[in-house]
């Protein structure tokens, strides 16, 4: 038998069977899709009445922005509106940098007033010496305490000073730096403004208070000395604070001693010790303190015992154990010269010398 509402006859022939209704599956006509339709067929009462077309154009359907268009709307306002403000009020925005100045550089040398003392054993130097109660290497550098500035966080004072220390120690206490194989590590420390001045130092050393190297770091003539102990001993103190609104000044001032021996392999020689006094002013801007690198723009330096004639500007070239300076004075200052900064030497204290 047929099923309900077959024909008695059957299924006509090339009409679909009972399967035929999923030729027609996909076609399916929803309350939205018919609701969004742009015509729209008229009743048959409206197309008796009015003699109107059997279909009629709905006007479009206005949408208007949904829930989440509006929040992300109002999301870009609020961030656009923050960022416009924190630009304008925000304390620590970068500022108009002002010109990078050479670094200025004094080196004088402090000549013995007797025979340099000396001894076999480095550490019996160092303990009857003012240098006794000094510390070694890097922890001879402390850290101050820090606070934040009128234009400067906590945090980036905190930065120039390490910046500073890193300098110091690169500048004073690598052994490569000292013995006079290198400059690299002092170098990428540098503000990129001053590698022209750095660059020409050690080019072309000159005297004139710009272009000395031994003012942008320690390094001995390795021919004539070399380190006997490189647990070199350190003391000072750092200091930040502002030099202007947009600029951050460290001022390092300590005292590194060197115990030193005669270059070479020459057995008995006695060590003697070296002690420099380095006064450095770094300043600090935004780039800076971003790249992490420095500006120097002062150089105080005090050496000895070194002879007054000896010509420090390239290299230190130390007085060692049992030697004294013979020329009794400074080297001599040509007053019609123009360019080169004017001979100084001073006098090595002999409380400033171990007691052997």
């Amino acid at each position: 038998m047929g099923a309900a509402g077959d024909p008695p006859e059957g299924t006509p022939e090339g009409t679909p069977g009972s399967g035929g209704e999923d030729e027609y599956r996909s076609v399916v006509f929803d309350e939205s899709f018919v609701r969004a339709a742009r015509l729209q067929e008229f009743s048959a009462q409206e197309r008796l009445t009015d003699h109107a077309p059997a279909v009629r154009r709905r006007p479009p359907v206005r949408r208007g922005f949904s829930r989440q268009a509006l929040i992300l709307v109002l999301l870009i306002a609020v961030a656009f509106g923050t960022a416009i403000y924190m630009g304008v009020r925000h304390p620590y925005q970068p500022r108009a940098t002002t010109p990078t100045e050479p670094l200025r550089m004094t080196v004088i040398p402090l000549a013995p007033q007797a025979p340099v003392p000396g001894a076999a054993d480095p550490e019996k130097l160092y303990e009857n010496s003012p240098a006794a109660h000094f510390r070694t290497g890097a922890d001879g550098i402390t850290m101050p305490a820090t606070r934040r500035t009128e234009h400067f966080s906590d945090s980036q004072v905190v930065t120039s000073l390490i910046v500073a220390k890193e300098y110091l120690v690169a500048s004073a206490l690598d052994p490569q730096v000292l013995a006079g194989t290198t400059v690299e590590p002092v170098r990428r420390l540098l503000d990129s403004d001053q590698l022209d001045q750095f660059d020409q130092s050690f080019d072309h050393p000159t005297a004139d208070g710009r272009h000395a190297p031994t003012g942008w770091l320690v390094r001995f003539d390795p021919s004539r000395a070399q380190l006997a102990d490189t647990r070199i001993r350190v003391q000072g103190t750092l200091q930040a604070a502002e030099f202007d609104s947009g600029t951050l000044e460290v001022v390092a001032a300590h005292t590194f001693v060197y115990a030193l021996r005669p270059a070479g392999p020459r057995a008995g020689a006695e060590a003697s010790l070296f002690t420099v006094r380095r006064e450095l002013h770094f300043r600090f801007d935004q780039d800076d303190l971003r790249t992490r690198q420095a500006e120097v723009v002062v150089s105080y330096v005090q050496a000895g015992p070194l002879a007054c004639a000896d010509d420090a500007t390239n290299h230190l070239r130390p007085l060692l154990a049992g030697q004294r300076d013979k020329a009794g004075g400074p080297a001599g200052t040509d007053p019609y010269a123009t360019g080169d900064a004017p001979a100084l030497c001073g006098s090595l204290a002999q409380s400033a010398q171990p007691k052997v």
